[in-house]
């Protein structure tokens, strides 16, 4: 694996910060996939790219912007008609879907070089997300696996729910570090854990 330097390196402080005194209820912590991409297909090849997708991540992904699927080490999710965002831990995710994703299907973009994952997740997770985008969080709104697009300020950001009370974010690298900044003084009244 080829190791790239984090944005947030700088302003990672392991440990419990702002007001912890009655527990920790959000943890933060940047995931550093091998593989982020965006896949999109052209007018009338959605569901051969659906089937793409499926054979290479083995991801069973429903139709639809914002339907998604997650599953340990891969996830996949719509962001918007016909473009998915495809994550797996491990690198070369893009040859995988070589052969899959052909010229006449749609368009493979590696964007790990790209973006920062940073992971939210704890009990106040959802309402700290509130705080900076308006989305309806709650669990039967947003289930385990859907994705939104969205953006804070200027800083655009793809958010994931991975767990019942766990979120990805994939912003731009050149925002990383500001978004990172931002999400921890919001989690600062709730006492928030840095791993």
């Amino acid at each position: 694996m080829v190791e790239r330097q984090s944005p947030l390196e700088l302003e990672l402080r392991a440990g419990s910060h702002g007001d912890f005194e009655h527990g920790i209820e959000v943890i933060l912590s940047e995931t550093r996939p091998g593989s982020i991409l965006q896949l999109a297909a052209w007018p009338g090849q959605e569901k051969a790219l659906i089937a793409g997708i499926r054979a290479v991540t083995g991801l069973a992904l429903p139709d639809g912007a914002g339907a998604g699927s997650t599953g340990g080490v891969r996830s996949v999710f719509g962001f918007a008609p016909g473009k998915f965002t495809v994550v797996d831990e491990a690198e070369g995710l893009a040859s995988a879907f070589a052969n899959v994703v052909t010229p006449a299907i749609g368009t493979v973009t590696d964007l790990s070089h790209g973006r920062t994952a940073i992971r939210i997740a704890g009990p106040k997770a959802e309402w700290v997300l509130a705080k900076f985008f308006a989305i309806d969080f709650a669990l039967p709104a947003f289930p385990v696996g859907a994705g939104r697009s969205t953006m804070h300020h200027d800083v655009f950001a793809q958010i994931q729910r991975t767990g019942a009370d766990q979120f990805d974010i994939y912003v731009f690298r050149s925002f990383a570090r500001s978004f990172w900044k931002a999400l921890c003084h919001a989690s600062e009244e709730v006492g928030y854990e840095v791993q």
